[in-house]
């Protein structure tokens, strides 16, 4: 059974930094592209970042030199590092994992992130 479960999520000033980590667990993290995705009430769930199997990587045009997304395979691990970050960057943010196998896609349980002053 796949299970992925984040932490880090916190309340933050704006400006500060906060690290969001992802354990993955089931065998199929190596052969999955991982990825972080945010939900702000009443907005439409986003992506964030992406990382492939191979290591290329997307981001949001809005997170673009400010976030950064790496992955350890041996640790089943994705890791989301936001800096300078900003009120709008408020949000329950979701690790993403797709088996590019099987093309199944398992989500997290969320994790709450709060830019405020």
């Amino acid at each position: 059974q796949v299970k992925l479960v984040e932490s880090g999520g916190g309340l933050v000033q704006p400006g500060g930094s906060l690290k969001l980590s992802c354990v993955a667990s089931g065998g199929i993290f190596a052969r999955s592209n991982v990825a972080w995705y945010r939900q702000a009430p009443g907005n439409q769930r986003e992506l964030v970042a992406l990382m492939t199997n191979i290591g290329m990587t997307n981001y949001a045009d809005s997170v673009k030199g400010r976030f950064t997304i790496s992955r350890d395979n041996a640790k089943a691990t994705v890791d989301l590092q936001m800096n300078r970050l900003k009120p709008e960057d408020t949000a329950v943010y979701y690790c993403n994992a797709r088996d590019i196998v099987i093309m199944e896609t398992y989500w997290g349980q969320g994790t709450q992130v709060t830019v405020s002053s």
